[in-house]
């Protein structure tokens, strides 16, 4: 039971920090490393080259998000078996995990490398930049099974209350991938593939770290029963990870939309739109962090029947996430200029950052927040209203660069994210709302009875 930690008992607020800070700090590892690669790719290689990277991201988060979906849904069945106390249903639970998450490496893996040219091409790739790309698209897809296995193994950590060990294991991999960064790309110059490599290096690193500690855990040790054929276990999972993988996915479609209009407005706007993405993806990591933190908390819970203690336990990580807003989001609005500068050289390039940032600055709660009802509701074991959130999202981002484009030009990038963010914010609060009202009544009818039989 070393370094578990069971969430459904004990002060509610305290027990949320104790495990959102090792996980923000794990997080913001994440970040600075995806922060100083760009940096790295942008000062050491050129605009050009970072567009060319940049143009990656969202077929990135469109496969590796499928897999973080998969491997996070996995864990909400995790987690309510440990909070349930079922230590032979955990166990069947993260065998039968570890199996199906092996099948989708080698899947995607696959799929992903015989079709990158492909979308490239579709994706309106310029043809400055198609080489660069597709080179650092087939190492990373190429080791994709190290990704999916850190994946695994830090989901299955945080089910188990452990949000301590992912926090050392990104602090090697992060300083091991800067390190290798720099020796590829200053020293060796071997350019984006450099970069590509060391990414997956520290992959490598995190995931043997966490699987070492989970080898530790004695309540976990498998055995080859906990493997055997167990039908209704894999569709338990599936129902819970399908959905949050095709999420993930349909969400990254409507981003692979919108950079199909950014690349055919020309490299600039390309270099522009992937610096903006970067800082997106870390002002709202306290955000993403308490959705993280309450999925775990809520999961447990759940599997406890303590459902107040979820409503407790969703109050404070909403107050987490509103108050970076008002830190974070002033930061984009007021000083967008100097954010884009420390990424970007180009003078057309830091201009149309300085258009996006403030606008995702004003509505950067509306994500913030969207993360802890839509990850609170995928805990309570509901699925499908998360995954309509995410249709909603393409749609929203689809319509709306459309729409919008030809009037406002690079400023429709950011109205397509804000109102996507509104969008499933407002969804996945009624489905929170009417999801935890349903358990709080069930439960309550559930004591009445047993009250009166015992009067009987």
């Amino acid at each position: 039971m070393t370094h578990t930690r069971n969430l459904t008992s004990g002060n509610v607020k305290k027990i949320i920090f104790t495990f959102f800070m090792p996980l923000l700090f794990t997080n913001l590892m994440q970040q600075i490393y995806s922060f100083a690669d760009t940096a790295i790719v942008g000062k050491g290689l050129g605009d050009a080259s970072l567009a060319a990277v940049g143009n990656m991201s969202s077929l990135t988060f469109l496969i590796i998000g499928f897999s973080m979906g998969m491997t996070n849904g996995f864990s909400i069945l995790i987690a309510q078996s440990y909070g349930a106390g079922d230590a032979k249903q955990l166990r069947k639970a993260i065998a039968a995990s570890v199996k199906l998450s092996a099948v989708i490496a080698l899947f995607l893996t696959a799929v992903s490398i015989i079709f990158l040219h492909t979308i490239m091409k579709v994706m309106q790739t310029p043809e400055s930049i198609l080489h660069e790309s597709l080179t650092y698209g087939y190492i990373i897809f190429g080791g994709l099974a190290a990704t999916i296995a850190y994946n695994m193994c830090a989901a299955i950590l945080r089910a188990l209350g452990d949000s301590r060990t992912p926090f050392i294991a990104i602090i090697v991999s992060t300083i091991v991938n800067i390190v290798l960064d720099c020796v590829c790309i200053f020293v060796l110059g071997t350019g984006v593939e450099g970069a590509a490599a060391a990414t997956i290096a520290a992959q490598v690193i995190s995931a043997s770290i966490c699987f070492s500690r989970l080898r530790k855990i004695e309540m976990i040790h498998l055995s080859r029963e906990d493997f055997s054929y167990d039908g209704r276990m894999y569709m338990q999972l599936l129902k819970n990870g399908l959905p949050m993988a095709c999420m993930n996915s349909i969400t990254a479609v409507g981003c692979i939309v919108v950079q199909y209009f950014v690349n055919g407005l020309g490299v600039a706007y390309t270099s522009a739109y992937s610096a903006c993405s970067k800082y997106i993806n870390m002002f709202m990591l306290p955000g993403v962090t308490a959705g993280y933190t309450i999925s775990s908390f809520t999961s447990q819970n759940y599997g406890a029947g303590e459902y107040q203690r979820i409503r407790e336990g969703v109050k404070v990580c909403a107050e987490i996430a509103f108050g970076s807003y008002l830190i974070l989001g002033s930061v984009m609005f007021f000083f967008p200029s100097v954010l884009a500068g420390i990424i970007l050289s180009g003078d057309d390039s830091i201009a149309l950052a300085s258009e996006f940032l403030p606008i995702c600055g004003v509505m950067l709660f509306a994500v913030d927040l969207l993360f802890v009802f839509r990850q609170c509701v995928q805990g309570m074991g509901y699925p499908f209203v998360p995954m309509c959130s995410g249709i909603l999202e393409m749609f929203l981002r689809i319509s709306v660069i459309i729409i919008f484009i030809p009037v406002l030009g690079f400023r429709a990038t950011a109205l397509a994210e804000v109102s996507a963010w509104s969008g499933a914010l407002l969804t996945n609060f009624i489905a929170y709302q009417v999801n935890i009202r349903r358990s709080v009544s069930g439960k309550a009818a559930d004591t009445e009875k047993k009250v009166c039989s015992a009067c009987r």
